[in-house]
This record gives C-alpha cells, sequence and structure tokens, in this order.
C-alpha cells in the first residue's frame, strides 16, 4: 500500500508540474468524434485529429455532438494527458458549420467570405384617409371682443363641418391660441393694438369625394385659414409588407450576383436588418386657393394622388467561393 501511494504521489507531481512548451493560436475544422474513453473529444479535421481539452465548455451547445461539423479556434498545446488519441488542442471558441457537398474534382480549398447588401423597394398605394385642418381666424382691440367673436364663428365651422362630412368623419379641435399684436418702433416698448384669437379644427374622414364640399362648407361658415389636406392610409400593412419583401428580394438577388461572380455561392444568411420606414402622409397646400374657390360658385376640386410606401432591407451573408 505504501508503494502504491507513492507512485500515485510521483504521477501526480509530474502531472501537476507539466508546462506548455509550444502554444500557437490556429483555425481547425473537421467532425466531433468521441475519443475511446469515455467523456473525451476530438475534431476530427482532413490532416489531424485534434484532442478538445475543455470540451465541458462547449457540451451545453445543441449542435455538440458527435459527427458534427465544427470550427474552432484555439492553441495546441504540448501537455501531458491520460490518453493520446490527437493533439491536445486547447479550444478559445467554437461554432457549427454548415457541411459542403462533395463534388467530384472540385478543388477543396473553399473559403468563406461574408457580404453586406441592401435591397430597396417603393410600392405605390391608394390613401383611404383625408385629414383636412381649418382655423377661424378673429381680431379685435380687446382680447375678450377677439374670443366672443372667435367662439361663435368657430361653433358654425364645427357644425358645417360635421354636417358635411357626415357620420363617419372625426372632428376635433387641435389648437387655440389668444394672442396680443404688437407694434415696435425703435427705442420704445412695444405696444399692444389689439389681439388675435385662432380656433384650429380637424376633420379626419374616409369619404375622398367629400373632401371639395368640406372646404366649401368651412369657409361659409366663417373659416378664413386653411392649413391643408394631407393624405394617408388607416390599415398601411399590407402595402408596407409589400414593399418589404420586394426589398428582401432584392437584396437576395444582389447576394446572388456577387456570389456569382467571385465563382462561388450563397451558402447562409448570417443577418437581416429592416431600416424600412413609410413616407409621411402627402400635404396638399393651397390655403389662398381653397378659399376663393370655397366663397365662388365653383366647388372646390381636389385630385386624390397615390402615396409611396417605401422600404428597406440590408443583409449579411456568406458567400464560398474558391478564391
Amino acid at each position: 500500500m505504501k508503494r502504491l501511494l507513492l507512485i500515485t504521489s510521483v504521477m501526480a507531481v509530474i502531472l501537476g508540474t507539466a508546462t506548455v512548451l509550444h502554444a500557437k493560436e490556429i483555425t481547425v475544422r473537421g467532425k466531433l468524434q468521441k475519443t475511446v474513453e469515455a467523456g473525451g473529444w476530438l475534431i476530427a479535421a482532413s490532416d489531424t485529429k485534434y484532442l478538445i481539452l475543455n470540451p465541458k465548455n462547449f457540451q451545453g451547445n445543441g449542435w455538440f455532438k458527435e459527427a458534427a461539423n465544427v470550427e474552432a479556434v484555439g492553441e495546441v498545446k504540448e501537455v501531458m494527458t491520460t490518453f493520446m488519441e490527437g493533439t491536445p488542442f486547447e479550444v478559445k471558441s467554437m461554432q457549427p458549420v454548415e457541411q459542403a457537398v462533395a463534388t467530384p474534382g472540385r478543388d477543396d480549398n473553399r473559403r468563406v467570405t461574408r457580404v453586406m447588401v441592401s435591397g430597396d423597394s417603393i410600392v405605390q398605394a391608394q390613401p383611404d384617409t383625408a385629414i383636412l385642418t381649418v382655423s377661424v381666424v378673429t381680431q379685435n382691440r380687446s382680447a375678450i371682443s377677439a374670443q366672443q367673436e372667435n367662439a361663435a364663428k368657430t361653433d358654425a365651422v364645427v357644425r358645417a363641418l360635421k354636417a358635411a362630412a357626415g357620420t363617419g368623419a372625426e372632428v376635433k379641435t387641435s389648437g387655440y391660441s389668444l394672442q396680443p399684436q404688437r407694434v415696435y418702433k425703435e427705442g420704445q416698448p412695444p405696444t399692444i393694438t389689439g389681439y388675435e384669437a385662432r380656433n384650429s379644427v380637424t376633420v379626419t374622414m374616409s369619404d375622398l369625394n367629400k373632401i371639395g364640399n368640406v372646404i366649401d362648407a368651412a369657409a361659409q361658415a366663417g373659416s378664413n385659414d386653411v392649413a391643408g389636406i394631407a393624405f394617408t392610409l388607416r390599415q398601411d400593412r399590407p402595402a408596407r409588407d409589400r414593399a418589404l419583401g420586394e426589398a428582401t428580394r432584392e437584396a437576395m438577388s444582389k447576394a446572388q450576383v456577387i456570389a456569382q461572380a467571385l465563382g462561388g455561392r450563397v451558402v447562409r444568411i448570417v443577418e437581416v436588418q429592416e431600416e424600412g420606414f413609410q413616407r409621411p402622409p402627402v400635404p396638399v397646400y393651397q390655403t389662398e386657393g381653397f378659399l376663393a374657390s370655397a366663397k365662388s360658385a365653383v366647388a372646390t376640386p381636389i385630385e386624390v394622388g397615390s402615396l409611396e410606401i417605401s422600404s428597406r432591407v440590408q443583409v449579411i451573408a456568406e458567400v464560398e467561393t474558391n478564391l
């Protein structure tokens, strides 16, 4: 028993004092294999086998299994191990790789490079909603007079807007202000000469054929400032999806063209980022023209155009080549 303990102690000293004689960081590609002794793992590369010194760091991953193709970066170590089935290899990082299909006569010295491409798309969509903003502006020497006059006219304008736009429209106050009007003279403090009251009302409606009539009704009821019209989409998801799909296909097509130009192929998509956006509602500013038409016998003409929905997608792809 004493002799056995002595031999064990000597072996422990030898293993404990083993030093690294040489270390070189390399990249290894091959299949994972189990060693003859339970618990050990190898990377079987084309030229040699590498014994993984720290397999427990990677065994929690689902892809770490027998015959899996992996790529590992680490250092070759000249150390004493309990079994020597391959070159001792301390792995710093490891990831799975796709297995390339062997082709007779094909050069196996392939390289994988990453390319970054973007795809753009613009689709046309017919607007289904109009947003109209009108205001009542009144001026008077006293603040209360300007406010009371504005309140009376605004009440008439709101009633006219609701009647002309119909029950499906949304009419709401979007702004109100009462401000003094000042006269500035050099070397003197500003003088208040009167007050201006402004009450803005926004109408959101789906019946685009009524826009001209709504503008006319507002002007006839007392509105004297039309900020303009903006056309938009209440449900823009179908148009956005179509633009996103076209942008993605364009990006993939670019990646394929680059791969073919390099004499290779796209092996996988690493990352996809959407940088898409919808262009804001198209505003139409024609305040003077609106008011002039509204006060005349001719109805205000409104031509509804189309909206442009744009999308951009960025794709990072891995391309395998022989270069």
